[in-house]
């Protein structure tokens, strides 16, 4: 769960610094001043992620992004897009965490759920 999480973040982070690097022209000072916070954000989140801290921050992230759009319109559509990917990343990791404990049980024999190496 962590590395697709952490996949979306570190997107996040290309993907706002490019649209920067195109919106410079079409925003105001300010408006390029959040947008790299937010990209930052994402980079230091996706770091954090062995922590409770980490996902609450990258769930910021995600909010922040899709309200940036007050600044950038097209950054509701990529917000969006993203927080979809976020959504995705995290159910789909707890649904592989799931079948990698069963996986692990049933090779195990025991059913208990505790991996052995041999």
């Amino acid at each position: 769960m962590k590395m697709l999480a952490r996949s979306v973040l570190v997107m996040e982070f290309f993907v706002i610094g490019f649209a920067l690097l195109v919106a410079k022209d079409l925003s105001t000072t300010n408006s390029l001043y959040v947008g790299t916070f937010i990209a930052l954000l994402a980079l230091i989140s996706s770091g954090l992620l062995r922590y409770k801290f980490g996902w609450a921050l990258g769930w910021l992230t995600q909010i922040l992004l899709t309200a940036y759009g007050f600044f950038i319109p097209t950054m509701f559509i990529l917000g969006s897009l993203f927080l979809g990917l976020w959504v995705a990343a995290i159910i789909l990791g707890r649904k592989g965490e799931a079948a990698k404990v069963a996986q692990m049980a049933q090779a195990d024999g025991t059913g208990s759920g505790s991996w052995k190496s041999p």
